[in-house]
């Protein structure tokens, strides 16, 4: 089982989740990060450390979010690996938490 990250991280790139992981599977997009499936190692670390509760083991994906199982995968591919804590967008506080986010997820 891998992790996921999903919807509460569009606008917000917390990037607490990055610090702990132990095998930079984390990949950085302009306003999400994905977990590469291939690359993780289902350690947990990440979850409790993503401020907008964005992570979710592939089996606990809620309903509504499981598009983002593969979004992950598909986007692993495409984008770099980030494996240094950065400071979260200007605006991360007030996006954190919102919903509907998917169409702002810029690529």
């Amino acid at each position: 089982m891998t992790y996921v990250v999903t919807e509460n991280c569009i606008r917000c790139k917390y990037t607490d989740c990055v610090d702990v992981c132990p095998v930079d599977c984390f990949h950085e997009g302009p306003n999400f990060l994905v977990i590469d499936p291939e690359e993780c190692i289902d350690c947990t670390l990440c979850v409790a450390e993503c401020p907008a509760e964005a992570i979710f083991a592939e089996d606990d994906v809620p309903d509504d979010q499981r598009e983002f199982i593969q979004l992950n995968a598909e986007l692993a591919r495409e984008w770099p690996v980030i494996n240094a804590r950065k400071d979260p967008l200007p605006d991360a506080d007030e996006w954190k938490g919102k919903s509907g986010k998917k169409a702002l997820l810029e690529r």
